[in-house]
């Protein structure tokens, strides 16, 4: 539901009930991940949308019922392969669960105000209750960074649990759903907890103010990184020069990078392909937990700069982090053909791709993803597989 934030506003200002439709569990190849939402106000407005369309409209009409009697929420499925889900299919074959819930502005402050966070981009996480109890199904706290939480699930000790999970999804920015077990004390009923985060955008690092940096920096922003080109000559790292990014920095590509808190999203591309840059900044980036790290070369600049960077005290585990040569395969020639191969190799890298063609693999389209971010163990990964209902 965060992903609506700025169209929610509106109507949270004018106190204007609606109910939210929101994936909490995918299985198989379902478009939308947990978090994607479909709204439905009561003047019978639509945003957002939790198929792409497979679904939409019958998830638009058990909107428009819950508007106009029942409100208490409920789960719904749905799904061509699932017994026990309700007969319109996903036409990619796979199964989607939602929460369905009635909000009331006015009664509910904190998530106003988590609204008003997410749409100036500043850090929040909403945890409500997706499955358990009648009684807990559809409660909802607020997190934010060293704040206290807002809201309750219903008891004071789940609070804190989901209080905890909420502000670790934060930090890692991901959203994602928790199984809290009665094994664990955290509840008298198994429950899940969901998780929707918004964190700050990502970081895109890009050293070597060349051509490619300015391609590579438009493509980033396209994919939603905050993007940083950095170089140490002034004469070329000039903001007219890359109009993309959201910064230009004048410094040594290893002490700006030092200097920096990173995440374990941030992804750093090297384009240097110069010793004196390289070596320094690839033995930083090397022993940093982020995403990705690749540095353009040809195969011998390459085969040369390994030797460097073991001389520099790398060890072959630290090594086998490296992209290099940088990008996918596609014959690129042109600066932006480049950096189209870079960006590949990222989207690929995040999300477990091949980078081979659709038409010649089995493996189903929609595959595990994010598998870079900061380790969460207690979230479950938005690709897990939906609980056994047997």
């Amino acid at each position: 539901m965060l992903e609506l934030a700025a169209e929610l506003l509106p109507r949270v200002r004018a106190r204007t009930p609606f109910v939210a439709a929101t994936v909490t569990d995918v299985a198989g190849s379902a478009p939308r991940q947990p978090g994607s939402s479909l709204v439905v106000d009561a003047g019978g407005a639509v945003l957002g949308n939790v198929s792409g369309g497979c679904v939409d409209a019958a998830v638009h009409e058990a909107c428009q019922e819950m508007l106009a009697g029942d409100r208490r929420p409920r789960t719904v499925r749905f799904g061509y392969t699932d017994a026990d889900a309700l007969g319109v299919g996903l036409t990619c074959g796979g199964t989607i669960e939602l929460l369905l819930r009635h909000h009331d502005p006015g009664a509910e402050p904190h998530l106003g105000q988590a609204f008003t966070d997410a749409a100036q981009d500043r850090p929040v996480a909403v945890a409500t209750i997706v499955r358990g109890p009648d009684a807990h199904l559809g409660k909802a706290i607020v997190v934010r960074p060293e704040r206290p939480h807002e809201g309750t699930l219903g008891d004071e000790r789940l609070d804190r649990v989901a209080a905890a999970h909420a502000t670790a999804a934060l930090h890692a920015g991901r959203t994602g759903t928790v199984e809290l077990g009665v094994a664990d004390s955290h509840c008298r009923e198994p429950m899940a907890l969901l998780v929707e985060s918004n964190a700050p955008a990502p970081r895109m690092l890009v050293f070597g103010a060349i051509d490619h940096a300015a391609a590579l920096a438009r493509l980033g922003t396209f994919l939603g990184y905050r993007v940083t080109v950095c170089d140490a000559r002034a004469t070329f790292a000039t903001p007219d020069r890359f109009p993309h990014a959201d910064e230009v920095v004048v410094d040594w590509p290893h002490r700006y990078l030092e200097s920096q808190r990173l995440d374990g999203r941030t992804v750093v591309c090297v384009l240097t392909h110069d010793p004196k840059f390289d070596v320094p900044l690839l033995t930083a980036a090397l022993r940093l937990p982020v995403a990705y790290v690749g540095a353009m070369g040809s195969r011998r600049t390459h085969q040369e700069r390994l030797a460097r960077l073991r001389a520099a005290g790398l060890t072959d585990h630290e090594l086998g982090r490296l992209h290099s040569p940088i990008g996918l395969d596609l014959g690129a020639r042109t600066p932006q053909e480049t950096a189209l191969s870079i960006a590949a190799e990222i989207v690929a890298h995040r999300h477990g791709g091949t980078g081979a063609p659709l038409r010649t693999g089995t493996l189903p389209i929609h595959r595990p993803g994010v598998r870079w971010r900061a380790p969460f163990p207690a979230v479950r990964s938005q690709d897990d597989r939906l609980p056994s209902r047997a």
